[in-house]
């Protein structure tokens, strides 16, 4: 079993900052290729960042205001948000890949308010 949890979610202010972890527990060998997405209620998942060897990606709607890293634990993986603006707004999960199966974390409440 794999398992995926997420922290760091809450409440801030349009402009401010939030830095999301994620921690991944379970039979894995190696948590190469980790994501987080997000998601508000009446759409779709949506990609924010992923990581996989030394690489990164970003949405565009992200890019240069978020920062995807590993953490300083094995199988963890961190989200900087900075310069949050309201459109931010939305649970964000977790994301591994092994072996072309996802798994997912429980998901942590992000609110920016304007």
């Amino acid at each position: 079993q794999v398992h995926l949890v997420e922290s760091g979610g809450g409440l801030v202010q349009a402009g401010g900052s939030l830095r999301l972890s994620c921690a991944a527990s379970g039979s894995i060998f190696s948590a190469n290729h980790m994501a987080w997405y997000r998601q508000v209620p009446g759409k779709e998942r949506e990609l924010v960042a992923r990581i996989w060897g030394g690489a990164t990606d970003y949405a565009a709607s992200v890019a240069g205001r978020f920062t995807i890293s590993r953490g300083n634990a094995k199988n963890t993986v961190n989200l900087q948000m900075d310069s949050l603006k309201s459109e931010d707004t939305a649970v964000y999960y977790c994301n591994l890949l092994i072996r072309s199966r996802d798994y997912w974390g429980q998901g942590t409440q992000v609110t920016v308010s304007s």
